[in-house]
């Protein structure tokens, strides 16, 4: 197993110029997390998961809450054990073998850069629903300009729009709950909820949790990443978890189960049903805001895993290079920017959350698997969690449509042809 880098190899000490800045404290970190976890998930995910669940979404919520948790345990003890760019394709890499780490990476990168497109297309159809993928691009290369300028202005539009969203999202609780139309009994998960069902629910809705991860992927721009990662995940992912239950607890008791799995805008038109329809323009911005950090974070996270896999060769190596003057992976900001930018302008994504999710899922699963290989003396978590972690992972992707495992699968076996053609050392 490889050590953890020395002194000499920190990046902002005296190691090679290739190497990224570590500018991000615990606050930004965690807005950071936020921002990739408190966007347009909250204002989509609710109306399928009712679909799935009915009023058992809470009990899905919970669920993928529980996996969320393990998950993001696992990574940040993995996070401080090795601080580098690339999350748990480094960690797959140094704990089970090249190929788990090739594997981990190839599935973030491609699941995670459908998903930017996907963010995308979603400011697009709040901002311009007539023009949606013009806006979607216009977002996109005003997004990748801001990454390639430094992870320290990219932290502070982030904290702008967590704030924003937070002040969105309280505003509909508020309005919901204090409404004449909130019915607590709503919330009764009542006999047709099904076991098979709330796993669903909580598949959709953990899509919601996954961004954590960038936390974790920005590993080498984070100051004393011993301290700050396993910090900043449980905060991040604690806040998510109390403002999704409380939206979801709100927009539930307004419109029901059934209302609510037939909505196309759940929380616009929970706040129509509270009787406030002069908030749903504020939603609809809030919708596209929190969208725009999900994207801004998740260029970020998929540069720099592809950056870490282009110095070891499993990815063109030139996508390598990090910039002198702004210390970010540029030619990695601007590749992925440039695919992000094509695919929102002329493929219909909409059928790929699933397929993103399988990715996602299968990324976390190698996680769990490499903390579990942990010492103690290395910080290995109680070994219930990524026990746990694992199972609920796959647990999860099982549960997903079978178009959307198949496709997943069908691309982490061209991933794994890739590794054999590009079998090489890294110099």
């Amino acid at each position: 197993m490889s050590q953890p880098p020395t002194e000499s190899e920190v990046p902002g000490s005296a190691g090679p110029p290739s190497e990224l800045g570590r500018r991000l404290g615990v606050f930004d970190a965690v807005v950071v997390g936020l921002g990739a976890m408190l966007g347009a998930g909250i204002f989509a995910a609710l109306a399928p998961a009712a679909h799935a669940a009915g009023s058992g979404l809470l009990i899905g919520l919970a669920v993928a809450a529980v996996v969320a948790y393990c998950n993001a345990t696992s990574s940040a003890r993995l996070a401080a054990r090795y601080p580098a760019s690339g999350g748990t394709y480094v960690y797959g890499r140094e704990r089970l073998g090249e190929f788990w780490g090739h594997l981990a990476g190839w599935a973030f990168v491609v699941g995670k850069t459908a998903s930017c497109a996907a963010m995308a297309l979603t400011v697009g159809a709040y901002v311009w629903e007539d023009h949606a993928r013009v806006v979607a691009v216009a977002a996109v290369v005003a997004l990748t300009a801001v990454d390639y300028l430094g992870v320290r202005k990219a932290a502070w539009l982030t904290r702008v729009i967590v704030a924003v969203v937070l002040a969105v999202l309280a505003a509909v609780v508020v309005g919901a709950l204090t409404s004449g139309a909130a019915d607590a009994s709503r919330l009764d998960p009542g006999g047709d909820t099904t076991p098979g069902g709330v796993l669903r629910a909580a598949g959709l809705l953990f899509f919601a949790f996954a961004g954590y991860a960038r936390i974790a992927t920005l590993g080498e721009e984070v100051r004393d990443p011993a301290r700050t990662i396993p910090r900043a995940v449980p905060l991040a992912l604690g806040i998510t978890l109390a403002v999704y239950a409380a939206v979801a607890i709100a927009v539930l008791s307004v419109l029901g189960a059934d209302g609510l799995a037939g909505a196309s805008a759940p929380l616009a038109d929970a706040v129509r049903a509270a009787g406030l329809p002069g908030l749903a323009p504020v939603v609809r911005v809030g919708a596209a805001v929190g969208a725009l950090g999900s994207l801004l974070a998740l260029i970020l996270g998929v540069s720099r895993t592809t950056l870490a896999m282009a110095r070891d060769r499993r990815l063109p190596s030139p996508l390598a290079a990090v910039h002198p003057r702004f210390a970010v992976p540029h030619r990695a900001v601007v590749a992925v920017g440039a695919v992000v930018a094509v695919l929102a302008a002329t493929v219909d994504l909409r059928g790929a959350i699933g397929f993103s999710s399988f990715g996602v899922l299968v990324y976390y699963a190698i996680a769990n698997a490499a903390a579990w290989t942990l010492a103690p003396a290395e910080g290995r978590p109680v070994r219930a969690v990524p026990a746990l972690g694992l199972a609920g992972c796959a647990a999860l992707a099982c549960a997903l449509p079978l178009t959307s495992v198949l496709s997943g699968a069908a691309v982490l076996v061209l991933g794994a042809c890739l590794y054999g053609l590009r079998r090489a050392p890294a110099s």
